[in-house]
């Protein structure tokens, strides 16, 4: 199919002259679009986490942490500024590789989606079941789960512009939290708490670690360039802003909590808990509040850009063609955010957070290497990209890739089992699609 961009800012299939998706992301709501999908429910506890790795050192190991994340980052933002197209690490490595491998990159891109957002929801109702005793019931935990995907659903549906300003609202809504414990939470910094956050040995490489997978979630940011205005221009600016505000929250609120919060890493909600030494019972409310917000933010998110992938997927024949139908009235891909939810929500209703986290974070590794390979390929096979250009190219690209070949190393096998059998999985469904796009090609 050929994509092209009509004046008015519309995707158009050119040889039907029948209009697609709606370019109406602009620079700023892309770059919340990024924040919002690397801050979800894990920030709300990841300060106990990396108190009880590296105690008072603990905000070094965030910044340790963002240092490495941005190599990655720095090169999403050169391949991904090569292009105007949904799809985001698929279509980069498909164009790089060919459409075998990305199509691979697609399948693992699409279940690092789902399961994160599986995960999320139980996180939602976890948090909701304090406030709202009910929620925390079998039956409760299901009830909300399906109301807050239908109600996701139903905006992502209505329109792009409509969950790109949800997302934007979310996004401020889920930083004003983070923003008022360091804040407040740096003016009441307490040495004597510190002297509490002890640890008999740092674990470094535990801490960072975690933390890589704490900054996860920037690579779907980049996914529905199809309705960003100008992708190439903007891409490169929302990744790298967005990630460098991302750092500076985790590095400050890390700050914050092992100053005000004693023996940080024995509390289950760290967030919650500083907030109420600092503003007291109200602070413990607000802090629940928050991660609800959080996560639903994050859900939002997630459906505008999950959906875009099993879109761009279909538009490019490696999924079948009613996934690429587009609203006639809403100009969204429709059939593709259902689809993307119901997964999603079936996922949730059936797993548990922990499974489902390490199980996203070890597939997202696969598409972390692939694309910090595709800049090296894309540069032979292109040359070197109009807009933004990663300084170092190549080398910065193979320092990424060694970067998460050593996270793939340090998982057990347990936890890394999940990674081949999706491969697996990817190959036998590429394989089923190879007799429907020979149809489409005879016709």
């Amino acid at each position: 199919m050929d994509i092209g961009t009509m004046s008015t800012g519309q995707n158009v299939d050119l040889n039907s002259n029948r209009p697609t998706l709606i370019r109406a992301i602009g620079r700023w709501a892309l770059t919340a679009l990024v924040i919002n999908s690397v801050i979800g429910s894990g920030v709300f506890g990841l300060p106990s986490t990396l108190a009880g790795f590296a105690g008072a050192w603990s905000p070094l190991t965030v910044l340790i942490a963002g240092v490495g994340i941005l190599v990655i980052v720095v090169c999403f933002a050169e391949v991904a500024s090569r292009f105007e197209e949904a799809g985001g690490p698929y279509l980069f490595n498909r164009e790089a590789f060919g459409p075998a491998f990305g199509f691979q990159i697609g399948w693992l891109h699409i279940w690092t989606r789902l399961l994160s957002a599986a995960a999320v929801l139980n996180v939602l109702s976890a948090y909701l079941a304090p406030l709202v005793p009910w929620a925390g019931t079998p039956t409760g935990r299901a009830i909300v789960m399906i109301f807050v995907m239908t109600l996701v659903t139903v905006i992502n549906v209505s329109g792009v512009r409509q969950a790109s300003w949800t997302v934007s609202a979310f996004t401020i809504a889920k930083l004003l939290p983070l923003l008022l414990v360091i804040v407040v939470g740096l003016f009441q910094f307490d040495r004597s708490v510190v002297a509490t956050q002890t640890v008999a040995e740092p674990k470094w490489t535990e801490a960072v670690l975690i933390l890589m997978f704490g900054y996860g979630g920037f690579e779907s940011g980049v996914v529905a360039a199809s309705e960003s205005r100008d992708p190439k221009k903007d891409t490169a600016f929302a990744l790298i802003t967005g990630m460098i505000a991302v750092t500076l929250v985790y590095c400050l609120v890390q700050v914050a909590v092992v100053g005000v919060l004693p023996h940080a890493a024995a509390s289950k909600a760290p967030i919650a808990e500083t907030l109420q030494v600092l503003l007291g019972p109200f602070g413990l409310t607000l802090g629940s509040i928050a991660v609800i917000i959080s996560v639903y933010g994050w859900l939002t998110g997630f459906s505008l850009i999950g959906s875009r992938i099993f879109y761009s997927m279909a538009v490019h024949r490696d999924f079948p063609a009613i996934l690429g139908q587009v609203h006639p009235v809403r100009r969204t891909p429709h059939v593709a955010i259902i689809i993307n939810s119901v997964i999603a929500l079936g996922l949730g209703l059936i797993s548990n957070f922990g499974q489902l986290a390490t199980f996203s974070a070890v597939a997202r590794l696969g598409t972390f290497m692939a694309t910090c390979y595709a800049l090296i390929a894309l540069r032979k096979k292109r040359g070197m990209p109009d807009t933004f250009r990663a300084p170092g190219g190549p080398v910065l690209a193979i320092v990424g890739i060694i970067f998460c070949l050593w996270l793939l190393s340090t998982r057990r096998l347990d936890q890394a089992w999940f990674l081949p059998v999706v491969v697996a999985s990817g190959g036998l469904v590429w394989l089923a699609m190879s007799g429907y796009r020979r149809r489409v090609d005879r016709s």
